[in-house]
């Protein structure tokens, strides 16, 4: 006699296994953030400082953001003019804000892009939005327009 067992409907397999294999392909790499400053820093030129900011800000779900990156801009008085995840945070000074270890990324990261004009500042730790929780990141940034850089982040797991 054949037993008979009770089997998950296929549909609710798939619902269940593709948010696993999402989640798992949902961190930006380090070439996708480069690409995303150089587009963004692009646009800064051509559409204008502010215009540009109103996009990396308004439109979290547009050409600026993409799996788990987004753009950020400050200037070089660690003043927050653009922020594609968190819109609170433009207009305040983050000059001093600090990850979880006591690092003043934000401060590192000017400091490079005011010696180098463009590299990689990291790790450090900040809250991922996707997640809600702190997770290693390192940061591409580039001088903008004036005193000012343009930065996306990538989230990674330590090896």
């Amino acid at each position: 006699m054949y037993q008979v067992k009770k089997m998950l409907p296929l549909s609710l397999i798939i619902a269940l296994y593709v948010p696993l294999v999402q989640a798992a392909g949902d961190h930006g790499s380090e070439a996708e953030a480069q690409d995303m400053v150089k587009k963004a820093v692009a646009l800064v030129k051509s559409a204008g400082a502010e215009k540009a900011y109103k996009v990396f800000t308004d439109h979290p779900d547009g050409a600026f953001k993409e799996k788990d990156l987004y753009v950020f801009v400050y200037d070089f008085e660690g003043n927050c003019l653009a922020q594609g995840a968190n819109a609170k945070m433009v207009g305040k000074n983050l000059m001093s804000m600090k990850d979880v270890d006591g690092n003043a990324f934000i401060k590192g990261m000017i400091d490079l892009v005011k010696t180098s004009t463009k590299g990689w500042y990291g790790p450090y730790k900040f809250n991922n939005p996707a997640t809600q929780s702190y997770e290693l990141k390192r940061s591409y940034c580039e001088r903008g327009a004036g005193d000012s850089m343009v930065c996306v982040g990538t989230y990674f797991e330590k090896k």
